[in-house]
């Protein structure tokens, strides 16, 4: 989950998609939402690094979430602690604190390895897997949308367990990826053959333009499964001063969430919102101690309740 989002521009996205034949004036004219928004907030587990589930889970409903995003190594080491305790028992854990499992990340396994992850989501209750692309990289126009479309021709079989699950895998633009650009975005919206397959959609991977982002989420509309509250700042991959990590937290890099949580609105979007970040080096805490965490969550939280339409 780490690029730095400088190689493409506004002026590049409307020109690739009108040449596309598409209309972000079009795509704007979504009826606004009659009802304010309402985030319907999930916890990422790695957020705490390697602390263990049983100090996580009392943490999810002080985050004013209701449901638990589990990441295995490297980032966090939940999913790992889900085998070692039994479902049983982390079943019950959740239900101990009235949490749900929302979600769980597996880069690891990758879109073509989530048969048995799915499986196990079902009886769990989980609806969704976030997961990265599989194809060649660095493609533009014609390329691009036969490769995203080769991509989509061999998920198939998996879709096709997604949908007796009830799981939706949903793919993160994350960087040095097939599914990375705005274009890539656009062919995986319209090209899905199922609602199962569906876009996690993270703002840190794409050019921090605003008017961009908004635009871009209206196009994709029903087809993001998941939004993150994340914003580039000053980047993920080397070690920074706490102040200058935390710049990827909503309300504390100069990204404006208001113009992205208004296209949110328009699109009536009910998917998962994340309040995100990665810290150096993945897999510790973003702070210390879990209450720390917590209250980090919130500041966010609150500097996003603010900017609701």
């Amino acid at each position: 989950m780490t690029t730095q989002p400088d190689q493409f521009t506004r002026r590049n996205f409307l020109a690739a998609s009108a040449a596309a034949g598409l209309s972000l004036t079009g795509a704007s004219l979504v009826p606004a939402a009659e009802e304010k928004l309402k985030p319907k907030y999930i916890l990422g587990s790695c957020m705490y690094g390697y602390t263990a589930l049983s100090e996580i889970v009392p943490e999810v409903r002080r985050t004013g979430a209701g449901s638990l995003d589990i990441w295995p190594k490297v980032h966090g080491n939940q999913r790992e602690q889900l085998d070692e305790m039994g479902e049983q028992a982390f079943a019950e854990l959740l239900k101990q604190h009235d949490v749900t499992l929302g979600c769980i990340t597996q880069y690891k396994l990758g879109p073509f390895g989530l048969q048995d992850e799915m499986r196990l989501a079902q009886r769990l209750g989980c609806s969704t897997i976030v997961t990265g692309g599989k194809g060649p990289k660095g493609l533009t126009g014609s390329e691009l949308k036969a490769a995203v479309g080769t991509f989509i021709e061999q998920m198939k079989p998996h879709l096709a367990v997604a949908e007796e699950t009830g799981v939706t895998i949903a793919i993160e633009n994350h960087g040095n990826n097939l599914i990375e650009t705005p274009d890539s975005l656009k062919w995986l919206a319209d090209l899905r053959p199922s609602k199962h397959l569906a876009i996690a959609f993270a703002p840190y991977h794409l050019p921090q333009e605003e008017q961009l982002l908004s635009d871009l989420i209206r196009l994709l509309g029903e087809s993001i499964a998941m939004f993150y509250a994340w914003q580039h700042g000053m980047g993920c991959h080397q070690k920074l001063p706490k102040e200058q990590e935390l710049l990827q937290m909503p309300g504390r890099g100069p990204l404006d969430f208001e113009p992205l949580l208004a296209a949110l609105s328009d699109i009536k979007y009910e998917g998962w919102t994340e309040i995100f970040m990665h810290p150096v080096p993945r897999g510790i805490p973003i702070l210390e101690p879990a209450s720390a965490v917590t209250e980090e969550i919130n500041r966010s939280r609150e500097y996003l309740t603010k900017r609701l339409p």
